[in-house]
């Protein structure tokens, strides 16, 4: 299998998809999103094939994929996954698929709505996949004007025009490329040999490892990355885009920008952050562990006075996210296997959330709790899907959250003891929020106007169903979640290693502005 291009399957299938819709004429809707569909159950069983056969006592990059590309400037399209980017793989595609079914009441310009979704999911799934540092910010690029569009087309916004919130959440997104792009050309520069330049991720911390980035090199380059990346995560004060983004996007694009698309930025501090600059880290971290802190708690905060059911779940994801960046600040194997585990975890939960708010917006035309009141009497199904979603985020047990969320506590806490007592205390507000909600839009009283009101069946159903498989199912058996992260984060114990005990490294040591680049 090792010779199978499986991972090149699994980024062109949706690719293809979208190519075979784009030339099919309008008329033919039920077929575009049964192709939109089928290629995203391949997509599923390819991935899920993977996750079955990946060697975790081998650990490392496995299904390697490598095709030089422009060899002068050593891009190469090479592909591969590990225990940490696997898992956020498998996110992608049960959120693709499940994201794919949650569209399949539009009717509206039906053929470039799904050519779009499908190259969102393409774009997002193959940041996981790509091992060149050009081939990850050119599919990280590919997913800014899909998203643009189709707010813009598809959207619907009760607070701000959907036009403005669609060129806010692109404002942010490429500006926070820029930084990630002058970050990412700092490393090409100082970590590849003369005659030898490379973007390959495993070259590149080699290189690092072996002394070839100076201090202060890494120090400007992780804040360059962290605050591209953190434009994607939502990190404090780069949020602002997401909650306006998130509501006014139609429900697919909420879902995988929400579920996937904030998971990239994560997944690229680790990837790129820890792997190649392990000193750049420990210089920022104490900064990402306070940032982390204002993340859960100011944004708890905030949700707590939303009535707009949407913008509740996108500030509860903001609030989320500093749990993530707590558990990657400590540098630590523990807190980063639980920050990865929960990415996943809050990846399959906020994807559920928006599906069935989407769901319901659809049929009543309302998402306000001043508006919804005991939907428990209509919908069993809704019902099913908003008590699975809203107890995750409280961190049930037996629920996917929980370990994840309990790893990072015990992993932070060892490095920053108050912030995480801090952050532990967020769930405080996580639960009031979200139990608050649920009472009331559920369990309140019997609405006339809602009786006799359609509840979720059919296509509708699915994404319930296959994101409440893998949020049921990580959570009563957490080792199969668990065991993969750990095997892909293990081999950064020695660069955390290396750089716990180093003294504070001095900003300007090795800065190009006073070294000069090499030659």
């Amino acid at each position: 299998m090792m010779s199978f291009p499986i991972l090149s399957i699994i980024l062109l299938t949706p690719l293809v998809a979208a190519g075979i819709i784009a030339v099919l004429p309008k008329r033919f809707h039920d077929t575009m999103r049964q192709l939109s569909a089928l290629a995203m159950i391949i997509t599923l069983l390819l991935t899920l094939f993977l996750y079955v056969d990946y060697d975790m006592a081998a650990g490392g990059m496995q299904y390697t994929e490598y095709v030089p590309w422009v060899t002068d400037l050593g891009i190469a399209y090479s592909l591969g996954v590990d225990g940490i980017s696997l898992p956020l793989l498998l996110l992608s595609s049960a959120v693709g698929l499940a994201a794919v079914f949650s569209s399949w009441r539009i009717e509206h310009r039906t053929k470039e709505y799904f050519v779009l979704l499908l190259i969102l999911i393409a774009g997002v799934s193959g940041a996981f996949l790509a091992r060149d540092l050009f081939l990850f910010l050119l599919l990280c690029e590919m997913v800014v004007v899909p998203a643009y569009i189709m707010v813009l087309i598809w959207g619907s916004s009760e607070r701000i025009p959907k036009s403005e919130a669609a060129m806010k959440m692109t404002i942010f997104l490429l500006v926070g490329s820029a930084f990630m792009l002058v970050g990412v050309i700092l490393l090409y520069v100082y970590a590849s040999p003369a005659g030898a330049r490379t973007f390959d991720v495993t070259a590149l911390s080699m290189a690092s490892v072996s002394g070839n980035i100076p201090y202060g090199v890494q120090v400007i380059a992780f804040l360059l990355l962290l605050v591209g990346f953190g434009s994607h995560l939502s990190m404090f004060p780069f949020h602002i885009w997401s909650p306006d983004g998130y509501s006014a996007a139609p429900t697919a694009v909420s879902m995988v920008n929400a579920g996937v698309l904030k998971k990239v930025g994560g997944y690229a501090l680790i990837r790129i952050g820890f792997f190649i600059l392990p000193f750049g880290a420990k210089f920022w971290a104490p900064v990402i562990a306070v940032l982390a802190m204002i993340n859960v708690v100011y944004a708890s905060y905030v949700a707590l006075a939303q009535k707009d059911i949407k913008y509740m779940i996108s500030y509860s994801s903001v609030s989320h996210m500093g749990y993530v960046l707590l558990g990657l600040a400590a540098l630590d194997v523990v807190s980063v296997t639980g920050a990865v585990a929960y990415m996943v975890a809050h990846g399959i939960m906020i994807a559920l959330f928006f599906s069935q708010v989407g769901y319901v917006y659809d049929v009543t035309d309302a998402r306000s709790t001043d508006e919804l009141w005991g939907l428990a009497h209509y919908m069993p199904y809704i019902t099913t899907g908003f008590m699975l979603a809203g107890l995750c985020a409280l961190g049930l047990p037996r629920l996917v959250g929980f370990i994840p969320e309990f790893t990072i506590f015990v992993g932070a806490f060892r490095e920053f003891p108050a912030l995480t007592v801090i952050c532990v205390f967020g769930i405080i507000f996580t639960a009031f929020y979200v139990l608050r909600m649920l009472a009331k839009v559920l369990f309140g009283r019997r609405i006339a106007a809602f009786e006799g009101i359609q509840d979720e069946r059919h296509t509708d159903i699915v994404p319930l169903v296959v994101l409440g498989v893998f949020l049921v199912g990580f959570g009563i058996f957490p080792s199969l979640l668990m065991d993969m992260v750990g095997s892909g984060v293990e081999p950064l114990r020695p660069l955390f290693d290396l750089v716990r005990d180093a003294p504070m490294i001095s900003l300007l040591q090795g800065v190009p502005i006073w070294g000069g680049f090499p030659q």
